[in-house]
């Protein structure tokens, strides 16, 4: 039997490669509903900041717990020398065990729960705050890649169709109807059309790279794609309806709003601590060398009670007094943000739409048939090159110019969903 050759043993191999290769499906393109749901569990810094609301849920146990019992044990008098020449060590000692406990009064226990309940609530408005803007750099980036995918689709399409005009620029050149001048400057203006590829190529990875990095996904770039629609909708509800959505979920203001609430408690939780509580104790003692033989054991009760004559808890008072007044001017400034936002990501939903109309209704169109007018018109002599080129150039800019407007539409309608707090627009 002949040895295999190492030439042989690579080609099998590589053979094999490809046949794995083949009978692995490729990644089926993700939808922006599957990438929502890969980025909410698998964003480590999402994870991170909902671990911080678990902490804070873990605080509440501790807020509630009771204070602990003290418990004391206590031996005294114990002999140290022989009495009348018997060691008797432990004949006088006194035993005494004790037990205390500090009485919280004025609702302290209820107060301190009640206010990390509300810190639990402000930190899951927090989170959700987090999520509102990662979602929106999700989105941004999401839409990015699909603006990038259709500029590389347009920039193939005009590459073959300019291919197909040099094709006919030969043609004509073979029969005598263009100079050799003018087929050099069509098939040189090619590199312009090779260059908007590779620029398009290069902007699609890089807006994969990022929504991998958000995803927290090591799919190779070229094994991971999206899909979903790249265009607008005229449909814009009233100014007034997304103001009220937003002032009902946005989760900043939500946190603002707790906030406010929980310095309300803090007060109340100052006061309390102002108050007196008592520590009551009780004993029992044990010694046999008294001489009242009745009273060897015996049992005590006592009371302790500070005297709170300088220390009333002043300062906490006040600091959470004017924490009250501070709270509710941020949720004023919060509510004024708000009302800030949605406006203004109102306009730029508005003004997006606005251009795209005419664009949509008309100037694509009307571009596209000057082009093939033209371009017909130069495949049997009846346009100069510079009409042709003219043209060509045109159509371009116009399609060019109307898929960046959809990425503005779609930007400002993820800008809209983020001022309103949950999406409104697709």
């Amino acid at each position: 039997m002949k040895k295999n050759s190492p030439l042989r043993t690579v080609a099998c191999a590589a053979a094999l490669l490809l046949s794995a290769a083949a009978l692995c499906p490729a990644q089926q393109a993700l939808t922006w509903d599957q990438v929502k749901a890969r980025f909410e569990s698998a964003n480590p810094e999402l994870k991170a900041d909902a671990f911080g609301v678990d902490e804070l849920r873990a605080a509440e146990t501790t807020a509630y717990l009771r204070p602990n019992p003290q418990f004391t044990f206590t031996a005294d008098g114990t002999q140290i020398a022989p009495n009348n020449g018997i060691w008797q060590p432990l004949s006088g000692t006194l035993y005494q065990t004790g037990l205390s406990y500090l009485h919280e009064r004025d609702h302290k226990r209820e107060l301190r729960r009640q206010s990390a309940q509300e810190a639990t609530r402000i930190a899951a408005s927090q989170h959700e705050d987090l999520r509102r803007n990662l979602e929106f750099n999700l989105r941004a980036s999401f839409v990015a890649t699909l603006q990038a995918k259709a500029v590389l689709a347009l920039a193939n399409a005009d590459l073959a169709y300019y291919d197909k005009i040099i094709s006919i620029s030969q043609s004509r050149f073979k029969a005598g109807d263009i100079s050799q001048v003018d087929l050099d400057r069509i098939e040189l203006l090619r590199v312009q059309y090779e260059v908007e590829t590779q620029s398009a190529i290069v902007n699609l990875r890089t807006a994969k790279i990022q929504l991998l990095q958000l995803l927290n996904d090591r799919t190779p770039v070229e094994q991971f794609d999206v899909t979903g629609p790249f265009d607008f909708s005229d449909a814009l509800k009233p100014l007034d309806e997304y103001r009220q959505i937003a002032l009902d979920t946005r989760p900043d203001l939500q946190a603002a709003l707790q906030a406010a609430q929980q310095a309300v408690t803090n007060h109340r939780l100052a006061i309390a601590n102002g108050s007196t509580d008592p520590t009551f104790g009780g004993w029992y003692t044990n010694n046999a060398s008294f001489n009242n033989p009745y009273a060897t054991q015996t049992l005590g009760l006592s009371i302790s009670v500070p005297l709170r004559i300088f220390d009333r808890n002043q300062g906490e008072k006040q600091r959470t007094l004017i924490d009250i007044d501070r709270s509710q001017q941020i949720t004023v400034a919060a509510r004024a943000q708000v009302f800030s936002d949605v406006d203004s990501a109102y306009t730029q939903v508005e003004s997006s739409i606005a251009l795209l109309r005419p664009y949509k209704q008309q100037y694509k169109d009307q571009a596209t048939r000057v082009r093939d007018t033209i371009t017909y018109a130069y495949e049997h002599g009846g346009a100069s090159l510079m009409d042709f080129l003219n043209a060509q150039s045109d159509y371009r800019t116009v399609q060019l110019a109307y898929l960046q407007l959809i990425g503005s539409y779609l930007t400002a309608a993820g800008q809209l969903n983020l001022a309103v707090g949950r999406e409104v627009l697709p």
